[in-house]
């Protein structure tokens, strides 16, 4: 049986290792800061990067351990949407052997209730452009594709050099 709760300090290997699982190409030590400073310094604030982490947990295969998690935040603004706050799926990832067993479909429904708990009214998300399997599963949940976005920088050398 599928549950979905909120993460707790006893995760927090757990969580890292999904995270690091969802952002190979991040930094694993920057990873575990942000984890490190969601237990430590908790935030119920609007604007805050990581308002909420839910982990599902599959208690017919205790084993498993955490099986996915959504990583949750209001923002004042997203592309698309209409209303503010809007509710917002900063990370969402699924164990490659859990997919296709509804645990990804129950952590957005479990996200859309703590959205609505905050007063929010949309919720919205993001993928990389070339990720289609997450626009897909995320179009398979009820999103609509808003916009297609690439992002630039540049970097800028010091006044005078």
């Amino acid at each position: 049986m599928l549950r979905i709760r909120q993460v707790e300090p006893a995760d927090h290997a757990e969580w890292l290792a999904l995270r690091t699982a969802l952002w190979p190409d991040e930094n694993a030590a920057e990873l575990a800061v942000e984890v490190a400073r969601f237990f430590a310094e908790p935030s119920a604030q609007p604007g805050a990067m990581l308002e909420a982490v839910l982990v599902a947990v599959d208690s017919d295969e205790p084993a498993a351990g955490l099986v996915g998690f959504a990583e949750l935040s209001r923002r004042p603004y997203a592309d698309g949407c209409a209303t503010s706050p809007v509710g917002y799926l900063e990370g969402w990832y699924v164990r490659p052997e859990q997919r296709g067993r509804g645990v990804g479909r129950a952590l957005v429904a479990a996200a859309e209730a703590w959205a609505r708990a905050q007063g929010c009214r949309e919720l919205a998300s993001d993928t990389e452009l070339e990720n289609s399997g997450s626009a897909a599963a995320h179009r398979a949940l009820g999103f609509d594709e808003v916009t297609v976005l690439r992002c630039f920088r540049k970097a800028l050398a010091p006044e005078g050099t």
